[in-house]
């Protein structure tokens, strides 16, 4: 009687300082259709068992008695089940080279029987045995060779198996895309087969890439605790472990060192119970990573040294890699660099060779803090820049959404490089890197536009996005020769159709969200664009690394020049930047001026001079971190009783951006100008809070007073400033003007009844600023928000949005106005018709609002800033 029993075993190999892999060890029991004794039946049964059950000595000894019995009787079925039974468990025990005599042993069994499935199951762990040996490309070959036969055969679950290997393999190498690409094939093929274990296997997978390739503790931690219970419950001792370890991981990540080590503590006596002697070496070393982390060298190092001998026997060279690296960082700890560097060059010829990108990232930035501390500032330099690089080339591959926790998890590498650089008077280096290695608040999508990529599946799809873009165009230009309503209709339609595919688009491949990233060709062209009366001021927070001090870089461009000085920040400095964003904008506090002056010591001070000697017309800030929602202008100047605005016209920039500096513009009759205004939309909120109507009757004042000064302008207001309204005649209009309530606050405005991160128009319609970006706004020189607390961060959809200035001028606007907070009614009107009065006179446009706050401060020189502050120019100031 002919009969078959497939048995699939995954077992995942610990790794959580390197990432775990889902390993298929396993391999079908197929009787041979000849008669065959019980005792081979038995032997495989129990054999079988001692894998399961992780005794993998025992299950050796079995598999051999198997192997001699089934080689005496010529039963190759048999005698191909015990070679793969051996390759299994002596994989399991950290022996790659003698599983892969025997697997490759089992494999030309299998091929000459023609059995597909065990073929299969065979080619997968061989990949296996390579990847423990850090042969991550064999491995992937070998991977997949077995998918397609896996297809071919309908084994669902061998399929979901291998597609979780080849996962793991793109982890090993730093591609993370790609690897969680795989996983999420698998992981619901998995669940449709019911395998729980390869299913928590995977999740515990998918949590090390979240952790180590991309850099989110928090999303690994998720993952981990989906799979921990499931492993639980199907006994998967081996895996639990795992995952175990891996926990500990995360809880060392994020500066929890004594629950690390209960995680680790758990895992390490499990380990050893299995026999994964690999796993043991990496939670040994993961251990002795916590204590280094908490200044106690002596024990790390005693941990290392247990780790380092079991990775180099079971031949795990990626371990051993890792390993290498933490002896030489208790080295440098306890100061003795020659050592460290030796231990040091040892990992990185490892990690070059195992092709591990991220660790050999890591090791570079190590050897580089050696040579800054013993006062070899060019080697430093060149390793920092060789690290920077690598993780710059990682980022490259990753979708948009996860760049920025990527980059911030690496940030150490750029602040110890940029304030090194600072130093050794080398301020253009420094400049580019500062802005290489951050994520870009505000895309510049018009880069995509006629781009080229290597990519051509990418290509292909940008060439039609971008057929659609000139269609566009196309319709802008007869719909400004020919205006009606039908046509803006169409219009808005297919810009939004095409500005709702740009995220997905760069989503969908890395290659074009790449371009949107700051060059140094970017900075070169940003530098010639600067107007000869502009100086561009640029501080940059180099905090929250060790053995860095916090400074602010102040870098200072014009279209000259670029210099940098570095200032050192009191420990509270974040203290006084929240303390002060809090008293601007509190009318009645009375202490502002004290902190004004601080900053102002930090800030401008230790560059006033050079400023000064410029002589500006305009001062451009490019403000980031907590930075962004400080008022530049209200600092205060305790020595000459002088605000800054008093001193230049200040205007905001969100990012390198040439379009907002050009200088090469035609000049607009300002007779010609016009405006579309919408204010106070009806019917009136009920503010709960201060039982009224929240009416912005002020609103309303600005609008009327907008058609005095520009004549051909039209207002909308109460009921008919309607969103409809925006969408239909925004293209008509070189200036918008929105007077109306914003929601900013993440939990809503319940006060208002207004959801979070919404602004208001009439009939109670709120429009999501998540969506502000789908408004094309290319015919916008301005757009003025006046009337809510438009400028202040808010989050939407999970992605920081940085006001809904911000993502106003992403959809096209030269430039904007916002307020930093709620504004006072009447004295806003004032600024905003005083702003449009001296555009329309001819003043640029910070010229225009530095002279319409000037009149406030003149008319009440004690005016708290609360009043007059508020509002920013972002973007074009000319």
């Amino acid at each position: 009687m002919i009969y078959k029993r497939y048995s699939l075993f995954c077992f995942l190999l610990l790794a959580a300082t390197i990432l775990p892999i889902a390993n298929e060890r396993g391999f079908s029991l197929m009787p041979s259709v000849m008669a065959q004794s019980a005792d081979i039946e038995t032997l495989l049964q129990q054999a079988l068992q001692y894998t399961q059950q992780g005794k993998p000595q025992q299950a050796i000894e079995l598999f051999q008695q198997v192997l001699k019995l089934s080689q005496q009787k010529g039963d190759k079925e048999n005698e191909a089940l015990a070679h793969l039974g051996l390759g299994v468990n002596y994989n399991n025990t950290g022996q790659p080279q003698p599983a892969l005599v025997q697997l490759n042993q089992a494999l030309l069994i299998v091929q000459g029987l023609k059995d597909r499935r065990m073929e299969a199951t065979t080619l997968n762990n061989i990949g296996e045995a390579y990847r423990g040996i850090g042969k991550p490309e064999e491995a992937l070959k070998y991977f997949n060779q077995a998918l397609p036969i896996r297809r071919e055969v309908g084994d669902r679950g061998g399929e979901a198996t291998t597609l979780s290997n080849i996962g793991a393999v793109y982890g090993v190498i730093s591609k993370p895309e790609e690897a969680l690409k795989y996983f999420n094939q698998a992981l619901p093929i998995l669940r449709e087969v019911g395998n729980r274990l390869v299913e928590a296997r995977t999740l515990t997978n998918i949590g090390a890439v979240y952790r180590r390739g991309i850099g989110k503790p928090e999303e690994a931690l998720k993952y981990y605790n989906q799979a921990l219970p499931i492993l639980r419950a199907v006994g998967d001792r081996r895996g639990e472990a795992t995952t175990l370890s891996n926990i500990g991981a995360v809880y060392g990540v994020i500066g929890k060192p004594e629950e690390a080590l209960k995680y680790y503590n758990q895992a390490l006596p499990i380990l050893r119970a299995v026999g994964d002697r690999r796993g043991e070496a990496t939670t040994l070393n993961n251990i002795g990573n916590v204590y280094l982390g908490i200044s106690k060298s002596e024990e790390a190092l005693k941990y290392f040294n247990q780790a380092l001998p079991i990775s180099q026997e079971v031949g795990d060279r990626g371990g051993e890699a890792t390993t290498l690296g933490s002896i030489g960082a208790v080295y440098d700890d306890i100061g003795k660099p020659e050592e460290a560097l030796k231990y040091y060059n040892q990992a990185l010829l490892i990690l070059q060779e195992v092709g591990d990108r991220g660790g050999e990232a890591t090791i570079l930035s190590n050897i580089g803090a050696v040579y800054r501390d013993t006062n070899q500032p060019a080697k430093a330099i060149t390793n920092w820049e060789a690290s920077a690089e690598i993780y710059l080339s990682l980022r490259g591959g990753l979708t948009r959404d996860n760049r920025a926790a990527f980059i911030n998890a690496k940030r150490g590498t750029a602040i110890s490089l940029i304030d090194l650089l600072i130093r050794q008077n080398q301020p253009e280096k420094a400049y580019q890197w500062a802005n290489r290695f951050t994520t870009f608040d505000l895309a510049n999508y018009t880069l995509l536009i006629n781009a080229q990529v290597a990519n051509p599946e990418a290509q292909k799809a940008l060439d039609n996005w971008n057929a659609q873009n000139l269609q566009l165009d196309n319709l802008f230009q007869d719909l400004q020769k020919n205006f009606s309503e039908p046509k803006s209709k169409q219009y808005r339609e297919l810009e939004q159709k095409i500005n709702q595919q740009r995220e997905p688009l760069i989503n969908q491949y890395p290659e074009l969200a790449d371009l949107l990233e700051t060059k140094p060709t970017d900075i070169a062209q940003l530098q010639k664009s600067i107007p000869p009366n502009t100086i561009l001021l640029h501080p940059i927070l180099l905090t929250g690394f060790k053995n860095v001090p916090n400074t602010v870089a102040l870098f200072r461009l014009t279209r000259d020049s670029l210099t940098v000085t570095q200032i050192l920040l009191p420990k509270d400095f974040n203290q006084l930047v929240n303390q002060y964003r809090n008293q601007l904008a509190d009318r009645l506090n009375a202490d502002y001026l004290v902190t004004s002056s601080q900053l102002y010591d930090i800030l401008i001070r230790p560059i006033e001079q050079q400023i000064k000697t410029n002589s500006p017309k305009n001062l451009a800030i490019i403000a980031t971190d907590q930075l962004r929602y400080i008022s530049f202008e209200s600092l205060y100047d305790s020595k000459t009783d002088q605000y800054l605005l008093q001193k230049y016209p200040i205007s905001y920039l969100t990012r390198i951006s040439t379009s907002s500096l050009a200088t090469q513009k035609t000049q607009t009759d300002r007779s010609t100008l016009k405006a579309l205004a919408l204010a106070n939309p009806k019917p009136f909120l009920f503010d709960t809070e201060k039982k009224e109507e929240s009416n912005l009757k002020g609103t309303e004042k600005e609008a009327e007073n907008l058609l005095k000064i520009f004549p051909q302008s039209e207002t909308y207001l109460g009921e008919k400033a309607t969103l409809d309204t925006f969408k239909t005649q925004a293209s008509r209009f070189a200036i918008l003007h929105l007077g109306t309530h914003g929601c900013f606050e993440l939990a809503g405005c319940p006060n208002l009844k207004m959801e979070a991160n919404t602004i208001l128009f009439a009939n109670n319609q709120q429009y999501n600023i998540a969506d502000a970006a789908l408004l094309g706004l290319k015919n916008t020189e301005l757009i003025t928000l006046s009337a809510c607390q438009t400028a202040k961060e808010a989050n939407a959809n999970g992605q920081e949005i940085s006001g809904l200035a911000y993502v106003l001028e992403r959809a096209g606007a030269k430039s904007a106005i916002a307020s930093l907070w709620s504004a006072e009614d009447n004295t806003s009107a004032e600024i905003m018709t005083q702003f449009y009065q001296n555009l329309q006179k001819g003043m640029t446009k910070s010229e225009a609002i530095q002279q319409a706050k000037l009149s406030q401060i003149k008319k009440n020189p004690d005016l708290h800033p609360f009043f007059w502050s508020p509002f920013i120019l972002i973007g074009d100031a000319q």
